[in-house]
């Protein structure tokens, strides 16, 4: 996916602010109660500097917590929401992020200019919307089936891993993309409940028309474009017409972070403010997710250079809960750096093509670990089966090797982190089929050769602990008296 965040596309009435450790107000509502359970978002924030500020350069403000706490209601009832985050939640920041609507937004630079200064905010964005240029429409019948469908399971091995490791239902994949085609035949029976974070103002996109559901949050994350379907169907297709799924029997829980709006060419494409994104992320890292896919991303480029990186909070946040995080580096065909591909903690994926040559779309860069097929995919589209094309394509694959290896990892009761996954992915990756590649990895991914490194390297520590750590030379003889 080639997301971007445009100067002037942004949630224009909303900002989100994070405040420093201490300093978060018990009396301002979770922004779930109020979309959920009509509770009224605050007035105000601190009742002193911050209030004035906020009201000063936008006049009336709505306030509400972007995150919800992991603690439900039911297990603390006495101790309200602000208090009820722990130590991760807060540690990492998510539990003192603030969404605050105001009403003007003509001085929205000096507003969050003068907000940064003050010495208890931690950071302060304008509410980006990234979007998601989807440019592989849905082929119909037989179409499929020209040259060869399975040629990415191939040249990653993929096969071979699943005969290795069929994957166990109890780890589960997160997809925070567009949604997913919920009555999709290769899909039917393998999704677990998902929701969607989307809500939208039609009247504060910059112009952008947006198309099927972009304002109501809720349980079911019905696709609209057709690219979290097709990320759905590499990672878990039935296999009935189109190559099986490469995460197995793992599951799936899909979240509609991303809305649909129509390009000039009537085409739809995926849109979302970053707000919808981590609230969707944090709630699917909650819900047990072990490996979440990534196929969005913002460009250093199309930030001020101040400006705080996007989705810092809930990266952190993943990573304190041991989720492995998967990113597509981008489509830019350009050096740099796209977030969350860039945080550091993420697997960053280039694309290769059938000759196992990086594609000359894909994002390049230092941070990028290893590369996966990206074009040509073929996959599940909205209405039957489509080709796609671009690092996002390419994401699910390494997504679905990691939701493989943590499978082998439990079984053998042996703990996985992301960390684990990047540096063994990375050790088994196959060459690329020309030298002297640079920016694109390490080379390309190779599903059975990273689950056999993962069992060496289990063996290794298993074997390394039996012997206290260290191989022990034998004691010298005592000297003759």
């Amino acid at each position: 996916m080639n997301s971007h965040v445009a100067n002037a596309h942004t949630a224009r009435h909303r900002l989100l602010l994070t405040l420093k450790l201490g300093e978060m107000p018990e009396h301002v509502p979770g922004l779930r109660a109020v979309h959920g359970f009509g509770t009224q978002p605050a007035d105000h924030v601190d009742g002193g500097i911050i209030d004035r500020i906020l009201r000063h350069h936008g006049g009336a403000i709505r306030v509400a917590r972007l995150h919800s706490a992991r603690v439900r209601r039911a297990e603390r009832g006495k101790v309200i929401g602000a208090r009820r985050f722990d130590d991760v939640e807060q540690i990492s920041g998510v539990a003192r992020v603030l969404r605050i609507e105001v009403r003007e937004i003509g001085r929205m630079q000096s507003l969050m200019a003068a907000l940064a200064e003050l010495p208890m905010v931690e950071r302060v964005s304008a509410d980006y919307l990234c979007h998601s240029p989807f440019d592989a429409p849905a082929i119909a019948g037989d179409a499929r089936h020209a040259g060869n469908a399975a040629w990415a399971q191939e040249a990653t091995r993929l096969p071979q891993a699943l005969r290795l490791e069929p994957g166990d239902p109890a780890i589960v994949v997160g997809l925070a993309d567009t949604g997913v085609a919920l009555r999709h035949a290769e899909l039917d029976a393998r999704l677990r409940a998902g929701f969607d974070s989307v809500d939208l103002d039609p009247d504060a996109v910059g112009g952008l028309t947006l198309v099927g559901d972009f304002r109501h949050r809720g349980q079911r994350p019905d696709d609209d474009v057709g690219h979290g379907t097709g990320c759905a169907g590499i990672l878990v297709a039935r296999g009935a017409g189109m190559p099986s799924g490469g995460a197995g029997l793992c599951g799936l829980t899909p979240v509609r972070v991303l809305g649909a709006a129509l390009g000039p060419d009537a085409r739809r494409f995926g849109v979302g403010a970053l707000d919808n994104i981590d609230a969707g992320m944090k709630r699917l890292i909650d819900l047990g997710a072990k490996v979440i896919n990534m196929s969005f991303g913002t460009p250093d480029s199309l930030l001020t250079g101040d400006a705080p990186r996007p989705h810092e909070e809930v990266i952190r946040y993943a990573l304190a809960r041991g989720v492995i995080l998967v990113a597509a580096s981008g489509n830019s065909g350009l050096e740099e750096r796209f977030h969350p591909a860039a945080h550091e903690g993420v697997i960053a994926v280039g694309a290769v093509d059938e000759s196992l040559k990086p594609a000359s779309f894909s994002t390049r860069g230092a941070h990028v670990a290893l590369c996966a097929p990206g074009r040509d995919i073929v996959t599940c589209g909205l209405d039957g089966y489509q080709r796609a094309t671009g690092t996002s394509f390419a994401a699910p694959f390494v997504a679905a090797v990691c939701a493989l290896m943590a499978s082998r990892a439990q079984r053998r009761a042996w703990p996985l982190t992301g960390e684990d996954c990047k540096r063994l992915l990375i050790a088994s990756a196959r060459p690329f089929s020309r030298a002297g590649i640079t920016g694109c990895g390490h080379g390309v991914l190779d599903a059975a050769a990273a689950l056999r490194a993962l069992d060496d390297d289990i063996d290794l520590h298993l074997r390394d602990a039996d012997d206290g750590g260290a191989w022990l030379e034998p004691s010298p003889a005592p000297a003759a008296a």
